[in-house]
Order: structure tokens, then sequence, then C-alpha cells
């Protein structure tokens, strides 16, 4: 995640940032330039950049719910912004906790637009395009852990939809608890089910899918059988060789739906480490590969080599400093060989779809 600068007075802003906390600007992302800027109002409804002449609009979620900061050129017909026309069902606003949940939602999927972005993915809200996508955001109408009456966050034909008690740190917990899983964290399921939505737009019917299968196996294995026996039988045995999770090793869709979560984990983090100017030079030790200075750009990296060198030593001090505060790892992962050869091959995707979009 890029760092930005107010222009008005210099001071750093983070992108979840509505006002300067120096200047007290009024701020707004403009998505098509990725940037932060600093506004000046022009009139009730009208914005501008400091400095520049470029109108823009709040995104109606900005305006009336506070659970945005993204903003709509002026010329404009829609009222919602890029990431927020992307919603198709959002939660009843009528029961209380929904709003707080709703804005811990929109804050970690601007995050996975953000990336999809600044990889310059296909991307269309699913009532503007049949290949388009969107998302549900739906509560459970029975207790938690009930069959009958849950949501299963998923996806399915260009819909992703999350189940809202995903936002409650509490809850999520406890699923994380349940299923035995060592990470759970809601940009993890944005990243996670996104990954579902571009291998049908990426990979399914396209010259990809030969070497694909190659890498992550036949896709036409029946998924509800996959599921059924991974829920009964657990993973199988030395699936670290294989796979970046124990669930990645349910089915080939799930496989790579993991690695392509991880692939927008590892270049988003390094992004975050370069524009901090972070440093990994460890006092002790003759060990070579854990030295690296993140200097250089992650998103448009073409070599997996490249990404891993420099994303090894970074996990590796982020794990020290995790424990160092008595939590637990915070990438707590191991990139096999072959692990690192799928995520090359997202990348290799990733980068032929930029490509072809430009």
């Amino acid at each position: 995640m890029k760092l930005f600068t107010c222009d008005h007075c210099g001071q750093r802003l983070y992108f979840e940032n509505v006002t300067c906390t120096r200047c007290s600007a009024k701020l707004g992302f403009v998505p098509e330039s990725l940037h932060l800027v600093a506004l000046e109002p022009l009139d009730s409804i009208r914005w501008r950049r400091a400095g520049g002449d470029t109108l823009y609009r709040l995104c109606a979620n900005y305006v009336e719910h506070a659970v945005c900061n993204w903003l709509v050129h002026d010329d404009d017909p829609h009222a919602f912004c890029v990431a927020c026309r992307l919603n198709r069902t959002i939660p009843d606003l009528g029961i209380l906790r929904n709003l707080d949940l709703w804005r811990a939602l929109e804050t970690e999927k601007r995050r996975l637009i953000y990336s999809l972005l600044r990889l310059g993915l296909p991307l269309l809200p699913h009532g503007e395009s049949p290949t388009g996508l969107a998302f549900d955001f739906l509560a459970d109408t029975a207790p938690t852990f009930s069959e009958r009456g849950r949501v299963f966050t998923g996806h399915a034909h260009g819909l992703i939809t999350i189940n809202i008690d995903e936002a409650d740190p509490s809850t999520r917990e406890q699923m994380r608890d349940r299923m035995a899983e060592p990470y759970r964290t809601l940009l993890g399921h944005f990243r996670h089910e996104s990954g579902h939505y571009y291998w049908d737009r990426l990979v399914h019917d396209t010259d990809w899918l030969p070497a694909w299968r190659d890498r992550f196996g036949d896709e036409t294995l029946d998924y509800g059988q996959a599921l059924d026996w991974h829920y009964r039988q657990g993973p199988p045995a030395h699936w670290q060789d294989t796979y970046i999770s124990a669930y990645a090793s349910t089915h080939p869709w799930e496989d790579w739906a993991e690695t392509w979560a991880h692939y927008l984990h590892i270049v988003d983090t390094l992004e975050t480490a370069w524009q901090f100017g972070l440093q990994v030079k460890p006092r002790t030790g003759d060990d070579q590969s854990i030295l690296s200075d993140n200097d250089f750009d992650p998103y448009r990296a073409n070599d997996i080599g490249e990404l891993i060198a420099h994303w090894l030593p970074l996990s590796f001090a982020l794990n020290s400093l995790n424990r160092s505060m008595g939590h637990d790892h915070a990438y707590p992962f191991v990139l096999s060989p072959l692990v690192i050869e799928k995520l090359g091959l997202v990348q290799q995707i990733v980068r032929g779809a930029s490509a072809d979009a430009t």
C-alpha cells in the first residue's frame, strides 16, 4: 500500500484518512490516479484538488454513511465510486451493529480494489458487464454455526458473498479456531474470493488453462466431493511441500484462490515496506538470503524470484517482531519450491492481463 502526502501541508497520509491530522484538510481518494488528495470545496456538492482544476463529488457512501473516502468525477453520472458501485447488497443498517461491520468490510474491500487497480486487472460492476464483479454483504438468519440460515462466504458467477460476521473479530477468531486455521483475516477473505472470480476471467477457456492445470491440477474433479473429503479426512500428508495452506489442498480451484490471495498479500506488503524505506539487515549471522532493502515496486515486478528474494527476509522480520509483542507469526506459512512456482504462474497471468488491458 502506498503512503500519501497532504497537498496542503505536506503531512504524511494513510489510505483510510478522511482528514489531514495536521491542517484538517478534507481528503478523498482518486481511483483513476490512485492518489489521496486534499480537497477544496467549490460549492455544496463539488470539490477540487487543492491547487487543481478537476472537479469531483464525494461518493454517496462517503456522504451518507462515512464508510468510504473515494471520489467520483463530477461528470460521472454515478452517485457511487468505482469500489462502492460493486456492491449489490449491503447489510441492513436498521440493525445498530451492522454499520460498524459494514464499515470494516468496506475498508478491507477498498484495499482489495486498490490492488486490482494497481495491477491493471479488468474490473467492472456486474450490472455493467456480464463478466463483471459484485458483492453481497449478508447476515445469518439463524444462530452462529447453525447450517440452516447461515450465510457462507464464497464466490459464484461473479458474485462474492461475505458473511458480515467475518467483520467481527471475536466471531472470526472463533471460526479460525473451529477451522484450525493459522491465519484468518477479513482482507484475506476478499483476496481469496477475488481469486475465484479472476480464475473465471483470466484462466477458464483461455490459453493459460493447460499451464494452469500443469501447476494446479484438474479442476473438473467433483468440487463437492473434494470438500467433503477434506473436512472428513483433513489435508494429505506432507501437504506443505505442495500447497500454501492446508485448505489449498482441497481442490485445484481452492489451491489457485489461496495462491492468488498470497500473491496479493506479498505484493501489497512489499509495497508498504518499500514506501516506508524498510531494510532488513540482521546484526548477526552470515546468511545473505535474509538481507533486503525492498527498494523496488513489487506491483511492477515481472520475476517471481525478485519478489520472493525480498519477501522472505521481510516476513522473517515481521514474524520476529510479532513474537516480540507476544503475538503469533504475522505470516505463518512456508513457501516451498512448488508453491513458488505456482506464485510465479499467478504473476505471469496477472502481468499478461495487465498488458492486455493496456
